[in-house]
């Protein structure tokens, strides 16, 4: 009690003494603070584990603990996930996106920790998976609970939701253009003056604290040995269609293996399924190990055949020939695999690393095959890191995202017409088959996902009780004509639901449909309510969505439909209620 007099006692002292502008962009800065502590902590965490996994003393990344740890990893997450934390926390992008859309930009408080910790076991003991999803709803979730708790409304809540996934891209990558970029393009803000200041506070305070924290160096160092040739334009084109297709790839083998991994009902044993064939592709192909950044940096400094380490397939391929391609082929292919089945299983993670690893082995394979049967030489190097930029932008449907976030993480931007070229061409490839991200797709398919147009958005904040009309007389179904009559001489209105002893709801009186004999006294005993009642087709349940509730309006042409709750009378909603607070409501949010 103590401690919400304070809160509440600080909130009217900056109600009275600091701008609402002024006090958002104070949030800013502190969400960017702790959102860049969450993502060094992480960050910190999973590779101090993964280091201390590959150099337990005495063994090799070629024996069978590989089989083992990835399963140990993800069975401590579910453990952990199942016990204490009790709540879905799979698939963080997904849920920014839900909580946008249905839940006012509300999550649960534990989202601004347990993902983390999560996250640190699946990962750091081998899950093929990155760290970005679970610190971007980290980070959200450290926004969403600042806003709540400083008593703000939905629409500066979901900038600060923004501001918390954006602050903590830019914190993990240490690219703050990239995490404003992401806000704006994957959670789908609003692009103004308003929104774009916050945010880009945000950004740049998570990417100074992480680089007070984790040095100054960039994620993945690379320098231009080989200068963008405009005669190679045609070889991005086609790289940026071959990295679409293998989007198209790897959103379709996540669907595939999630669906497949989760037929099995025993959480733990269906860890112990999935587990066992990840750690024998781990143990066949050491480059799947954990996020993969390891074997990205190998490409980019140009020593590929570093990922030949500690894999049996070291004895008899050397990194010049096509069976190098061929084992880089099937690294490609299985890390999708990889990646499926540690997310199905329960482990913690999202796809933005494997989407880069994924990216950077396309690009090698494309520029390796062009020298071998092209008859020219283009750069290794080069497009291995635009490939990086093609996944991303296949993958989550964010083209701008890929091409600022490979610049900064990489210091590449001399590639920036090459970066453009093929994010473009990849985007466009995967959107003419497949019109929503893997982040997206689930919740467009239920009908839960909002889009960039701010009617829609301000759709989602109206909910059936906000919009409840309860000033009814109510009116038995035993009732005699006369006694409506009385009922009708008393109220102002033209509808009378009719319910039951217990309040069931029976049908509805409309009263055009009785005016012309409710002045014959003659059938005032004769006719009862439950002969002159009907009963409409539609009804609105209190929990439906207001989208829902629009399309019944649509359907039934019905100017007021009745609402019940588990068969019980509630009120009623009238489609012009709805619209003047929708259009009040749209007026508010479009403010600057």
């Amino acid at each position: 009690m103590a401690k919400t007099g304070l809160v509440n006692r600080f909130l009217l002292w900056r109600s009275k003494n600091v701008s609402d502008r002024n006090f958002l962009l104070f949030l800013s800065i502190v969400i960017g603070i702790l959102a860049a502590i969450a993502a060094v902590i992480l960050k910190t965490s999973v590779h101090y584990l993964e280091y201390w996994v590959r150099n337990i003393p005495g063994k090799h990344m070629e024996n069978w603990f590989l089989l083992v740890f990835p399963i140990i990893g993800i069975l401590i997450t579910v453990f952990y996930v199942r016990t204490f934390v009790k709540d879905d926390i799979s698939h963080g992008v997904s849920r920014i996106l839900y909580a946008i859309s249905r839940n006012k930009a509300v999550m649960k408080l534990h989202n601004t920790y347990s993902s983390v910790i999560a996250c640190t076991f699946t990962g750091g003991l081998g899950g093929s998976v990155g760290m970005e999803a679970p610190i971007v709803s980290t980070g959200a979730a450290i926004g969403s609970n600042v806003a709540q708790a400083s008593k703000l409304g939905y629409k500066r809540t979901v900038l600060l939701l923004g501001c918390g996934a954006a602050a903590a891209i830019a914190a993990i990558f240490k690219a703050p253009i990239a995490g404003l970029i992401f806000a704006l393009e994957v959670l789908m803000l609003d692009l103004t003056m308003a929104s774009i200041i916050p945010l880009l506070i945000a950004t740049v305070t998570a990417a100074i604290f992480s680089t007070i924290f984790l040095g100054e160096q960039i994620e993945f160092y690379f320098t231009l040995q080989d200068p963008f040739q405009f005669g190679h334009i045609p070889f991005y084109l086609l790289l940026g269609i071959f990295t679409g297709v293998i989007s198209l790839y790897f959103t379709w083998v996540n669907s595939q293996v999630e669906k497949r991994v989760k037929k099995e009902k025993s959480p733990y044993l269906r860890v112990i399924k999935a587990g066992l064939i990840l750690g024998i592709l781990i143990f066949i192909f050491p480059p799947l190990f954990g996020e993969g950044y390891m074997g990205m940096r190998s490409l980019l400094s140009g020593n590929p055949g570093e990922l030949l380490d500690n894999s049996i397939f070291a004895y008899f391929i050397d990194e010049a020939g096509l069976m190098f391609l061929g084992f880089l082929l099937l690294v490609l292919l299985f890390k999708a695999v990889a990646t499926s089945l540690t997310t199905g299983a329960g482990g913690i993670g999202g796809v933005f690393a494997p989407s880069l690893f994924i990216g950077g082995i396309a690009g090698f394979i494309f520029s390796r095959f062009i020298n071998i049967f092209g008859g020219q030489y283009i750069s290794e190097r080069n497009f291995s890191l635009v490939g990086m930029a093609g996944l991303i932008a296949g993958v989550i449907h964010a083209p701008l995202t890929a091409i600022f976030l490979i610049a900064e993480i990489t210091g590449g931007y001399e590639l920036f017409i090459p970066l453009i070229i093929t994010s473009s061409l990849a985007y466009i490839t995967v959107v003419y088959f497949q019109p929503h991200s893997l982040y997206t797709k689930n919740l467009a398919r239920k009908g839960q996902l909002i889009t960039h147009h701010k009617d829609k958005a301000v759709l989602t904040m109206l909910t059936v009780e906000n919009v409840l009309e309860t000033k009814f007389s109510k009116i038995k179904p035993e009732q005699t004509l006369g006694d409506l009559v009385k009922v009708i001489a008393k109220s102002n209105r033209n509808i009378f639901p009719v319910t039951d002893d217990s309040n069931n709801f029976i049908g509805l009186i409309v009263l055009d449909e009785v005016r012309e004999i409710m002045f014959d006294k003659a059938k005032y005993n004769k006719l009862t309510v439950r002969n002159l009642m009907i009963k409409p087709d539609v009804l609105v349940n209190i929990n439906d969505h207001m989208d829902t509730v629009m399309q019944k309006f649509k359907e039934s042409g019905m100017w007021n439909l009745p609402v019940v709750e588990d068969g019980k009378y509630r009120g009623f909603i009238s489609r012009s209620n709805v619209f003047n607070l929708y259009r009040n409501m749209l007026i508010e949010f479009s403010e600057e």
